[in-house]
């Protein structure tokens, strides 16, 4: 059974508002599983919005979270409250809602399943503030057969919630499915490498000392060119470091901040843990570079389709969106134009999570077949 989809999307001066404006917008087929985001302005009220689509839907599952912006089919949603909903009828024993995981203790040991069915892969949204999330997630991905996860970490400026059939925060939910499910899943990067990849020669915690037995600054300066170079105040928000991800064939790297640079010693901090012998290179954020690498993303999932998606969720970064694209919801209208329209909900997040890691400044686009 291929999963089939609708969905809806709105603004309103309030949940209510916004909710029948979505509700008129959801009508067809029968279902089973509903995705639900919300624009953190309505995170007060998300019991609510959820027993409301519950009740006029007869939708019994539910799973989605709150984010300071949330996305639909060629659409964004900022700092205005707004709700995004699609539904999809699955065969009843090919999914499993989940909730509660918030430490390592919470994993278990066996292998995560949807009934009797082993889980293949799963949709989860994540806790920011929980400390041991990316830890949960390798474990997660661990206990699933395909060993992917996709998702995001919630993002608010007033409740991490997620819903998980109801309202929950503190650590990972979502929803498994078994491998008759079929999606097709891949990450856009918001950043570009500005030079080689190197190797760290010297490191403490999250400092890099030595890059290529040089002191850690003086490679900076020679991969971003002489004029950042003398300004090394405008490297914030613009400069970033790339950490490889080794053994993947996709050249896939972890994006971490800047989070402090010392001339005197020539040190570089970042917001990641590093050692000795770990691949690094230095990366640039801006238009240009994410649009080249989101059009790349796009043509290799076009390529591997045979007919339109049934349905979609993508996770943003924050940093991306309005913020790196424009107001007019281009990084949306890019997916639309590229793939055709087609039901799509999703959210911008603290952090993206692909495969078995969380990401960050990057897109993650799943499809279902």
């Amino acid at each position: 059974m291929s999963p089939s989809f609708r969905f809806g999307h709105a603004a309103g001066k309030d949940w209510q508002a916004a909710a029948r404006l979505c509700l008129a917008r959801l009508g067809g087929p029968p279902a089973n599983l509903g995705f639900l985001y919300v624009t953190d302005l309505l995170a007060d009220n998300l019991g609510d919005i959820l027993d409301f689509f519950r009740q006029r839907t007869g939708v019994p599952h539910w799973v989605g979270a709150v984010g300071i912006g949330i996305c639909a089919t060629a659409h964004e949603y900022h700092d205005e409250p707004a709700l995004a909903v699609m539904l999809g009828e699955f065969a009843p024993d090919s999914f499993q809602v989940f909730s509660g995981i918030r430490s390592d203790n919470d994993l278990g040991v066996t292998r995560l399943k949807c009934g009797e069915r082993a889980a293949n892969f799963a949709i989860v949204h994540a806790d920011p503030q929980n400390s041991e999330v990316p830890e949960l997630i390798t474990g997660i991905a661990g206990k699933v057969e395909s060993g992917f996860l996709v998702g995001g970490l919630t993002s608010s400026r007033r409740q991490n919630l997620q819903i998980a059939d109801k309202v929950t925060e503190g650590g990972i939910s979502g929803v498994l499915f078994a491998d008759e499910v079929t999606v097709a899943t891949r990450l856009t990067q918001g950043c570009s490498p500005i030079g080689p990849k190197r190797v760290i020669t010297q490191a403490q915690r999250n400092i890099i000392v030595t890059i290529d037995e040089r002191p850690a600054l003086e490679v900076l300066k020679e991969d971003i060119g002489d004029k950042l170079a003398r300004d090394l105040n405008r490297l914030g928000g613009l400069i970033f470091v790339g950490l490889p991800i080794a053994g993947t064939d996709t050249g896939d790297y972890l994006v971490r901040n800047l989070v402090g640079i010392d001339p005197a010693r020539g040190l570089v901090a970042i917001g990641e843990l590093v050692e000795t012998g770990m691949p690094v290179m230095f990366c640039r954020r801006d238009i240009a570079s994410a649009t080249e690498d989101m059009t790349r993303m796009l043509e290799s999932m076009k390529k591997g389709l045979y007919t339109r998606p049934r349905g979609g969720v993508y996770y943003s970064c924050l940093g991306r969106g309005a913020n790196l694209f424009g107001p007019e919801s281009a990084e949306l209208k890019m997916i639309e134009a590229a793939l055709g329209e087609f039901p799509l909900v999703g959210f911008f997040c603290n952090g993206e999570i692909s495969h078995n890691r969380l990401y960050g400044y990057t897109g993650v686009l799943t499809l279902f077949a």
